[in-house]
């Protein structure tokens, strides 16, 4: 595969030190990990000490000054850990949590809660989803009402990654329930805040080892120098902002991790046999995995391009939808074919492939659903009102 222009040297040199960090301290515990249901709070220690929390953030704060593309470059290289749960957890530290302190925070906020976040001794979550409001973002009934220096907040989070261990989360609220998508704002929430509670924890189809929790919010005292950029009204925007960073990690993390499973594939369809040669030497096998690394090779491709024209200072909101859904969609299939390639071995317990399969399926579903993606694409282009 040529390189793409988007990478430099020192990209090279940030992909080897990422790998060499997963295969020597997170993959060979991974079994371990997910067997326990959850890994431990030092990864993001760890993490935040060899720099990998903040590279595209300013220096000033901890990060490495670096660019969107190093980020892909972490993303994907932790996703080809073969665990999809530990790309998730911490792309929620440093692509979902703290992107909207960092562009609209104050000094005193990226003090407190970037800084930290980048040295990995403080743990991140972002709480959007409630029970009864996901994509529908105008729908979410949290409130937060202005009572002198604070704001009490109620409400439920429903899905949030890393809400069991989180210090503080990045919560969306409302702040003037009629004023539609300028009543919405952002704060930090500290979670040791009387009030805030683990209402539940939640078993998942994968991402095993990276815990996921409804979180309850009852009249929660927040102090105002907490709202993000201490304007109420401006959390919309931030959000939106926010979540283009959520889903091109999203979807670095399908193409790392179909990646990976399409590596573990084609190395088994070199050692297993069945009349009298190599399965990937029978045609449908090899044409199967042909089909499938054209289609992650198309996928890598619009990732890369996409982020390329971030950093030329774009703003695709189309492209990032399409990249999103399609790398998803991409590692679905391809998962599917390699779990139909290991055959019966494929539907193990202690096949990799098979948690390759079930870590996958959420990619078509977090960070926006298919069905939004598709709805974000018509719009732009001129399909759908709005």
């Amino acid at each position: 595969m040529a390189q793409h222009p988007i990478f430099t040297a020192e990209h090279d040199q940030l992909r080897s030190s990422v790998r060499r960090f997963v295969d020597t301290e997170l993959r060979p515990h991974v079994e371990e990990w997910e067997e326990a249901g959850r890994f431990p709070d030092e990864v993001f220690r760890r993490a935040g000490e060899l720099g990998f929390l903040g590279l595209h953030y300013p220096p000033r704060w901890g990060g490495a000054g670096g660019d969107l593309a190093a980020e892909i470059v972490f993303v994907e290289e932790l996703a080809k850990s073969g665990c999809g749960a530990l790309a998730m957890a911490l792309s929620v530290q440093t692509d979902m949590a703290t992107p909207s302190i960092e562009q609209f925070g104050t000094d005193d906020q990226k003090e407190r809660y970037l800084r930290p976040a980048i040295a990995g001794t403080k743990i991140a979550a972002i709480a959007i989803t409630e029970p009864d409001a996901g994509s529908d973002v105008a729908a979410i009934s949290t409130r937060a009402v202005r009572d002198g220096d604070v704001w009490r907040v109620n409400g439920r989070k429903l899905f949030i990654t890393n809400g069991t261990r989180a210090d503080f989360l990045t919560l969306v609220a409302k702040t003037d329930p009629a004023a539609g998508h300028h009543g919405i704002s952002l704060f930090l929430v500290d979670r040791d805040l009387a009030g805030v509670s683990v209402s539940r924890t939640l078993r998942k189809l994968g991402m095993w080892s990276s815990d996921t929790a409804e979180i309850a919010l009852d009249d929660v005292a927040v102090p105002h120098e907490n709202l993000i950029g201490l304007e109420p009204g401006r959390g919309f925007a931030q959000l939106m902002v926010q979540l283009q960073y959520e889903r091109l990690a999203g979807a670095a993390a399908s193409v790392g991790g179909a990646d990976a499973a399409l590596a573990r594939t084609i190395a088994y369809a070199g050692e297993r046999r069945t009349f009298g040669q190599p399965i990937g030497r029978h045609q449908v096998i090899a044409h199967r995995l042909a089909d499938a690394a054209t289609e992650l090779e198309a996928a890598r491709s619009l990732l890369y391009t996409t982020a390329w024209r971030v950093q030329q200072g774009e703003y695709p909101v189309a492209e990032i939808s399409m990249t999103k859904k399609y790398c998803a969609q991409v590692q679905n299939r391809l998962v599917d074919t390699c779990v139909q390639v290991f055959g019966g071995a494929g539907y193990l317990h202690e096949e990799p492939i098979s948690r390759a399969y079930r870590d996958a399926r959420l990619g078509r579903i977090g960070g926006g659903t298919d069905e939004i993606m598709n709805e974000v694409i018509a719009k732009r282009l001129g399909l759908r009102d709005g």
